[in-house]
């Protein structure tokens, strides 16, 4: 396939060419990310589930699951886990994460026609992967419909950077470690400046939240994380 350009947020088109790309880097996805990210990952993740409070014990969707690294973070402590993912070789790369014995279920499906009954999860997470599905606020709006009144949803991703500190970070990031880095990894260097065009190319973290009450939400406030590339958004349905 050739390299794809940068994605415009809304365009339902890309979306095989994604799922593609996502399958050939699936093998060495999580090697690149432990090396790009030198485990900062880990810790924004923790931070995510801290922000579920009592929801992180109850019933769960991982949107956007990926290699299910969210979904084996909360799995000793959520009664139920969903997790989903429109890549299935994504999910087949991560299964041996789910500790034994843990009550989670995969399922390959698109975030925005989700095969799921309405009002069934207590909270529901996203790391790194809304920003991937054409039509983003389809995907939010099928988060709303299966959380319960009040249950949470808490998102972590590379927003479009607004602030000077911001823009020089995560340009030299997005122009240099990730296609050098990613590249090396998984062979697929394209896949890698597709994910850097995918953030230039995103709503900023106030148009996400805005996005959220617009699909129904009754609240959605954001804050950045450190370093100053990713940041963390909390809605309420």
């Amino acid at each position: 396939m050739d390299p794809l350009v940068a994605p415009v947020p809304g365009d339902p088109d890309r979306a095989p060419a994604v799922r593609d790309m996502f399958a050939r880097i699936a093998p060495g996805y999580d090697r690149a990310n432990q090396l790009m990210s030198m485990g900062i990952d880990r810790i924004w993740r923790n931070i995510a589930i801290r922000a579920l409070g009592d929801a992180a014990r109850g019933d769960l969707l991982d949107l956007c699951a990926g290699t299910l690294d969210f979904t084996a973070a909360l799995a000793p402590n959520a009664r139920s886990i969903v997790a989903v993912d429109f890549c299935a070789p994504m999910l087949d790369a991560g299964r041996k994460k789910i500790p034994p014995g843990a009550n989670v279920v995969t399922v390959c499906a698109d975030a925005r026609e989700l095969p799921l009954e309405a009002g069934n999860f207590d909270g529901a997470v996203i790391g790194f992967g809304i920003r991937n599905v054409p039509e983003p606020e389809r995907a939010l709006a099928e988060v709303r419909r299966v959380l319960r009144p009040g249950g949470r949803l808490v998102v972590v991703d590379f927003f479009r950077p607004v602030t000077f500190s911001q823009r020089l970070f995560a340009g030299s990031y997005n122009r240099i470690v990730l296609p050098i880095v990613g590249g090396l990894v998984t062979g697929d260097a394209s896949a890698y400046r597709y994910l850097a065009g995918s953030m230039a190319a995103w709503y900023d973290r106030k148009g996400f939240e805005e996005a959220c009450r617009k699909v129904g939400f009754t609240s959605a406030s954001g804050r950045d994380l450190f370093p100053p590339v990713a940041s963390i958004v909390e809605a309420v349905a």
